[in-house]
Order: C-alpha cells, then structure tokens, then sequence
C-alpha cells in the first residue's frame, strides 16, 4: 500500500473475538521495512516488531501514528527509534487491550514522546497540553466523564500548608480525607509555593510530602470536565500548571513520599532533584483508561527521569509500581523507613 493510499480507521475491537493473546500480538506484528504502511492499512492501534527478524538499522523507516513496542534486545540497533522495548513483567497481550481500548489516547501519547526530546521543558509542557486538549475534546474522555462515580458528599477543598526552617521550606499536601487528591485550590496553591521559592533564593531546599496514608491520588476526579472548551482548557493550564514553576525550581526540589503515588502527584514529584519514598509506597499513571494522557507535566517529567520508552510503557499499561521495582526504574531515588 502506498502512502497516499486511503488509511483503514483504528478500530477499538481489533484484537477482539476469541483470539489467544499470541495470535493477537502476532496478527500486529510487523516487519521494520513497510512498517508504515502495513500499520495503517491494516488500522493496528498498536504495532509491535520482533527485534531478532531485524538485521539491523533502517535509516528509513517511518513510524506508524499507534505506538511501535519492539520485542527483543533493547542493544539492537533498532531498539532506539521505536516508542519502547518490551520489558520484563510487562505483557504485551495487556499492551494491546489499553490500546485497543483507547486507540487514540495511545496514538496521541506515543506521538507527543516520539517529539519531547527535541523540546525544551517550557515547550515540551506546551506541547504536552495541547495533546491533552486534543485528547479533552474526543468522545473517549466525554465517555468515561458521563460514566465516573464521584461520591455524594465530595471532600472538603484543600489546601497546601508551607513551613520555614532556615533554608528549607516544607510544602505539604493536606487533603487527607481525599487522599490529599489536587483540587483547583491545592493547584493554585502549588504553584504559588514554587513561585515563592522561585523568587526567594535563600531557600536552598524545597521539600513537598503528603498529610496522611496517601502521598497524592492525582488530581481531583471531580473536577475533570468542568471547563468544556478544550482550548481554554489549555489557556488555563498555561496560567497555572504547577509543573512549570516546579521545573525551575528542580535542582532544590524534593519529594518525600509514603502511600499512594499516582497520576498528577507523581507527575510533579518526577521533577524533583532527589526523591525518597517509603518502601509501602506504590506509584501509577491510570489516565489512558480515561481516554486522556498525563496532563500535569508528566510526559515530560517521566521521560525525563525514566526514558521516554519506559514511560510510554507505564503509561500505556497503567499498571501499578512497587517501591522496588521504581527505584530499579529510577522513578525513585532511595528507599527510605520514614518519609520525614
């Protein structure tokens, strides 16, 4: 099939119909010549190449839009140009489900990680919202908005305490009833905090934590959707991303983290110089099930700290992070007894 050639859609049930899960991988298996072309005719919404049928480089190859996962030797020379490399304790019949299940989250996320090497960490967080935005406006996102359980009695605002001891200033999270979970008031209130330690540069430290069993359970589930238009979704996040004013505070940025560490709360943390956690911690970025992507500066912080191939898998699976296997990964730098 030519280029100019009419693309079959991506079709969410691809893999569907009582296929083991080798058949399916095999069926989106794909050799690196053609890769392209064979990945968009046949509408795959993930394409996988077996490394060991590859001889070596392809100068040429195109990536297809749907991410590209190569099983086999990370050290062969075409392990480098796809969006990741299959890796022990990740399956890759799971991998096709979340990207069956939500087709173009997976091809907006691999193609924004695809690009964020090339980008600085003020155009990479611009380029991470305007795919957000895209990924806002899809009928996936409105979906699971109309379909969420939020609680009937919904949790009190909260709020981020600071506290000063010489050089060090100690920003806390304290929603602990939410699971210290980022509401519109705690985001304002980031923000500001590394605002402040932005101007002050007496402070040589910057401590973040969390009140309670949880570090952060991510942003507010609440409050997805509430502004409807995408592009003043993105006007917005711009104005008040915590991340960018995170970023350039990094080098005396920290974390300490005990419980629960997920989506927007380990997206900020990843910006950190140092982070420690406790060995009960656990660390996930569920947004692709919703239809979305980590929208809080986490596609540039994680592949920042862990690759952008390992964080397009953690992404992609969404699944659960021991402390040990994210300090092997370097989502965390030390393992600690207490958080303080």
């Amino acid at each position: 099939m030519t280029r100019n050639a009419r693309h079959a859609p991506v079709r969410p049930g691809i893999c569907a119909g009582g296929k083991s899960s080798r058949m399916q991988v095999e069926g989106l298996t794909f050799a690196g010549a053609g890769l392209y072309d064979s990945a968009v005719q046949s509408g795959a919404p993930i394409a996988f190449v077996d490394l060991s049928r590859e001889a070596g480089d392809l100068p040429d190859m195109l990536l297809p839009p749907c991410p590209v996962i190569g099983i086999g030797a990370r050290e062969h020379p075409l392990a480098s140009r796809l969006d990741a490399c299959l890796e022990p304790r990740f399956d890759a019949a799971q991998l096709v489900d979340a990207a069956s299940a939500q087709p173009l989250a997976a091809a907006v996320v691999a193609q924004l990680l695809r690009l964020l090497p090339s980008l600085s960490i003020d155009d990479g967080l611009t380029a991470e919202s305007l795919a957000y935005a895209t990924l806002q406006g899809s009928e996936a996102h409105r979906r699971w908005i109309g379909a969420r359980v939020t609680p009937d009695s919904p949790a009190a605002a909260g709020r981020v305490v600071l506290a000063r001891g010489g050089d060090v200033m100690t920003v806390t999270l304290d929603r602990p009833a939410a699971g210290n979970a980022i509401d519109r008031t705690m985001r304002d209130e980031l923000r500001e905090a590394f605002v402040l330690a932005g101007i002050d540069r007496s402070i040589s430290r910057i401590v973040l934590r969390g009140n309670g069993k949880a570090f952060c359970l991510g942003a507010d589930l609440g409050e997805f959707g509430t502004t409807r238009d995408p592009a003043e979704a993105h006007r917005l996040r711009g104005l008040t991303l915590p991340a960018r004013e995170a970023a350039r505070c990094r080098d005396r940025f920290e974390v300490r983290i005990d419980g629960a560490c997920i989506g927007a709360g380990l997206e900020i943390a990843a910006f950190a110089a140092h982070v420690a956690a406790t060995r009960r911690s656990w660390f996930q970025l569920p947004e692709l099930a919703m239809g979305i992507l980590p929208g809080a500066g986490g596609c540039v912080s994680l592949s920042r700290r862990i690759g952008r191939q390992r964080a397009l898998l953690m992404i992609l699976s969404g699944r659960r992070f021991a402390a040990r296997e994210a300090l092997e990964w370097g989502l965390v730098d030390a393992l600690v007894d207490d958080p303080a």
